[in-house]
């Protein structure tokens, strides 16, 4: 499936769990060129509680990841295509607790409602180079730095992506890069993204947009809904509610779900 240009493996959790995948096998699948190729492997299965669905997530390195906000609107549109829920909405269990979800919208669309997402802050440490007007890192179930610069085709994402990756300011397990720039109005913005986990470039983030919105409005920059234009083409829409703390609450990520093909891995 593809959500936004983000591509996983789905797997059918009723005939198959985690338990049963080594990091290899989930590399080797995820192997653009030698498997089927993707930028992670989820696992779709009933969850605990009734009409609950649960996803787990791994890296396309073998890594267990708590939370991918694409990967959680595929698992949203692939639970109701799989009767493990219902379109209308269900609880989606996840590493990193447990979200709203539903795919009711017209088109190969789902909707996720995240937690109350903190306001994205500056980083004590992390200089920024020519070009990145400011820089601040957001939790939405995973750490994303977030790095403002004119225009997001201009970056040197391999080089510049990797290397803020890992600084040091952010902690000995780094956190995934966003790039945003503006585009031609307030609630419009481009985004790219270097993925941990993956290593590299990937052609949308969920969670990724979602810190990103949250950032250009804490800059004062944006006007909530916000639009992500991804480096794929397509849109990943972002409401949210602004508190007095400066928290983010009743944020809802809305993007795609396409399912492209169905198979069997043996």
């Amino acid at each position: 499936m593809t959500g936004s240009g983000n591509d996983f493996v789905m797997v059918d959790g009723r005939h198959t769990s985690p338990a049963e995948w080594s990091e290899a096998d989930i590399r080797a699948v995820c192997a653009r060129g030698t498997g089927v190729g993707a930028d992670g492997l989820v696992f779709v299965a009933p969850g605990e509680a009734p009409d609950a669905v649960r996803m787990t997530y791994f890296n396309s390195d073998g890594s267990r990841a708590a939370m991918c906000g694409n990967a959680a609107l595929c698992s949203t549109r692939l639970a109701t295509r799989l009767g493990l829920a219902g379109a209308q909405g269900m609880v989606l269990e996840t590493d990193a607790g447990s979200y709203e979800s539903r795919s009711a919208s017209p088109g190969e669309r789902a909707e996720l409602r995240l937690a109350t997402v903190p306001a994205p802050t500056p980083v004590a440490g992390l200089t920024a180079t020519d070009g990145e007007q400011r820089v601040a890192l957001g939790i939405v179930g995973v750490p994303h730095l977030v790095v403002l610069v004119d225009d997001v085709s201009c970056v040197d994402l391999a080089l510049r992506g990797r290397a803020l990756r890992s600084d040091p300011a952010l902690g000995p397990d780094g956190a995934n890069v966003n790039f945003v720039s503006p585009r031609g109005s307030p609630s419009e913005w481009s985004m790219r993204t270097y993925e941990r986990g993956v290593e590299a470039e990937t052609l949308a983030c969920g969670t990724g947009a979602v810190a990103a919105a949250c950032a250009v409005m804490e800059w004062g920059l944006a006007q909530l809904p916000v639009t992500v234009w991804t480096r794929s083409g397509r849109c990943l829409e972002i409401e949210a509610k602004r508190l007095a703390d400066g928290s983010y609450d009743e944020v809802w990520l809305s993007g795609e779900a396409r399912l492209v093909l169905r198979g069997v891995i043996n």
